[in-house]
């Protein structure tokens, strides 16, 4: 049954491929209006774990309980689209699927497609150009154009997506998402590529993104300044199970957490590129 104060609750979740189990029993929630990272070295499962989130597959065993209003949502058992739909689930992946040939408005605007052929009553008000139709795509083009604007695109909205620089191809894509009105944004490796400062741009984007749209955000990322710095709650997974789930301070200073990286028993020293992807200190007392 959810937690009264979680969005999301992960029960006994295993995703079998044949002889092989990239998630074994994994169960966490996620908090509403919070930032949760799930974190683990290369081959973890983190994203297997999420596309059983987003209907990307349907897992082996467990439940994907996720509360809208007096009602959870069973994730396990919709279809993909209506996850994204129904149950407000939005999502970015670790390469970048942007529309490189629209423009960076018109990758909103797609966005906000469902709402908008619903007041096309499915084409009929849309081809004859009805009020109620043209009141919709103004507010679908006003709502693209407020992301924009947060994101600092406003000024190339005419752009093609494709010709925007990394960074901003990135920050386009959350947009997009954010686009889509969810509940729960799920984001695998946001950070992926990014310069210092393009991590801090993305780290005040997510906190805006929890602060004032009160969105939930769920979180994949190596990136150890992203995560340290903006989760309110670490999910370690490592060879599919989890091994701790706590606050940063705690993950951070766990030593189980500590050996999932190292490879090894504990040292008394670490390898500083080691702490520095974990965020301990290369020595530990």
């Amino acid at each position: 049954m959810t937690t009264p104060d979680h969005l999301l609750d992960v029960e006994h979740l295993t995703m079998r491929f044949g002889g092989l189990t990239a998630i074994d029993d994994v169960s966490f929630g996620a908090a509403d209006r919070q930032i949760s990272a799930i974190i683990g070295p290369n081959g973890a499962g983190k994203t297997t774990l999420f596309n059983c989130l987003t209907g990307f597959y349907k897992p082996t065993v467990g439940r994907l309980g996720l509360r809208r209003g007096s009602k959870t949502l069973l994730l396990e058992r919709m279809e993909g689209f209506r996850i994204a739909q129904q149950a407000g689930v939005a999502r970015t992946f670790q390469n970048i699927r942007l529309f490189p040939g629209m423009t960076v408005l018109e990758n909103l605007l797609v966005a906000q497609h469902t709402a908008l052929m619903r007041a096309s009553m499915f084409s009929l008000a849309g081809l004859f150009r009805l009020p109620v139709f043209r009141a919709a795509e103004r507010a679908a083009v006003d709502f693209a154009r407020f992301w924009l604007d947060r994101i600092g695109l406003l000024d190339r909205a005419d752009w093609d997506a494709g010709n925007l620089p990394y960074g901003d191809q990135r920050r386009l894509e959350i947009a997009r998402a954010m686009c889509t009105r969810p509940v729960l944004l799920c984001l695998d490796e946001p950070a992926a590529g990014l310069n210092p400062r393009e991590s801090a741009d993305l780290n005040e984007l997510l906190l805006y993104i929890r602060n004032e749209q009160k969105t939930a955000v769920l979180l994949i990322e190596h990136d150890m300044s992203v995560v340290m710095g903006i989760s309110d709650r670490i999910i370690v997974l490592d060879y599919g199970r989890k091994i701790a789930d706590g606050t940063p301070s705690a993950v951070r200073n766990d030593p189980v957490v500590i050996r999932a990286y190292l490879g090894e028993e504990e040292t008394d020293e670490i390898p500083p590129e080691i702490a520095a992807e974990i965020g301990v200190a290369a020595k530990r007392p």
